[in-house]
């Protein structure tokens, strides 16, 4: 059978509250304006870090970082899928094919015609159409015995400017999208603790960035003022290592913890809640906005999920106490677990 597989479940019945290992559950509530919810599940990736929606053309971007992290193999590629889940290109974008050069894919965004891609110390734009590079941006090179750079996200704010997460210089850089890419520092500094996901609030247009080394969420005007959102306490440890941030059209904010393997949800009005846990290692999450759906891959296990989520009452944001009937998925069958493993 090919390793590379695709997988659509119903909703049927409770969760069972066990690890599930890699059978990659994801329990994350159901469509509401569906009768039933579904799910996807792709297997056969390669170290996929970030999972990514296009709605204006109905795709989706898996990026594959295919080896070491840090490694400068030019051999990591971008998956392309469909609004029904097909793979319409395994290796849409393929580093060491033609004049591409893709070491190791991590943090994306598309912004008009433009696919933006982290790569290691390196901003890389492609036409998200064709695949054609466009533009490449450097990060200035660090001071004789400075950290490594370590670009792992990338968000937008629809007002012509992204903003990098630099997780091993705990930088953020602004760039100015004109006809030339300009880059500029944004926020700097050892309190950040490994920036490893970055995302704007589609409300506020704050930057928001998640911390892997400690486990804080923070908040950045547009001015780049910065204060600390969300953080663990003295007596608890709800985070551990975050790896990804993002929101959905109501202005909810969700995380992934790589080590505690969960998924949070903050609510508007400020609330926490877990919406899945014993995950194997989920890196960067995604949300469709349009769809409102939760893309999640896990780069340990070389495979990514997508799920639907609640919608939010409009009064508060908020909605009435969850049974388990909200997280009713079932875990795959023996037969059905695939995967290649990790290299």
């Amino acid at each position: 059978m090919n390793s590379r597989t695709i997988r659509h479940n119903r909703f049927t019945r409770l969760l069972r509250r066990r690890r599930l290992g890699l059978a990659l559950a994801l329990a994350i509530g159901i469509l509401l304006h569906h009768p039933w919810a579904w799910a996807l599940q792709v297997s056969g990736l390669e170290s996929p870090h970030s999972f990514l929606a296009d709605p204006a053309t109905r795709s989706y971007y898996i990026s594959n970082i295919n080896g070491e992290a840090d490694a400068r193999d030019n051999n990591g590629f971008i998956t392309k899928l469909s609004d029904d889940g097909r793979i319409t290109a395994f290796k849409f974008i393929e580093g060491g094919r033609g004049d591409v050069t893709l070491h190791a894919p991590k943090g994306m965004v598309v912004v008009d015609d433009v696919l933006y891609v982290t790569d290691l110390d390196t901003l890389r734009a492609f036409d998200k159409t064709t695949s054609k590079p466009l533009a490449t941006l450097a990060l200035p090179r660090p001071a004789a015995g400075g950290a490594a750079q370590s670009l792992t996200d990338v968000a937008s704010d629809g007002q012509g400017h992204l903003y990098l997460a630099d997780q091993g210089s705990n930088a953020i850089y602004r760039v100015d999208l004109g006809p030339t890419l300009t880059l500029s520092l944004y926020v700097s500094g050892a309190h950040l603790a490994g920036p490893s996901g970055v995302a704007v609030h589609p409300k506020t247009g704050h930057v928001v960035v998640v911390s892997y080394d400690s486990g804080k969420i923070f908040d950045i005007t547009p001015e780049g003022a910065l204060t600390e959102l969300a953080s663990n306490g003295f007596f608890t440890a709800r985070f551990q290592n975050l790896s990804g941030v993002d929101f959905d059209r109501w202005g909810s904010m969700y995380v992934s913890d790589g080590t505690k393997g969960k998924i949070w949800r903050m609510l508007p009005n400020g609330k926490f809640q877990v919406i899945a846990e014993y995950l194997p290692g989920p890196s960067d999450v995604g949300i469709d906005r349009v769809n409102h759906l939760i893309l999640v891959p896990y780069q340990d296990s070389n495979a990514a999920e997508v799920n639907g989520l609640e919608s939010p009452t409009a009064s508060s944001g908020d909605r009435a106490k969850r049974t388990l009937a909200d997280y009713g998925f079932v875990e795959p069958k023996k037969s059905d677990k695939e995967g290649s493993p990790r290299k």
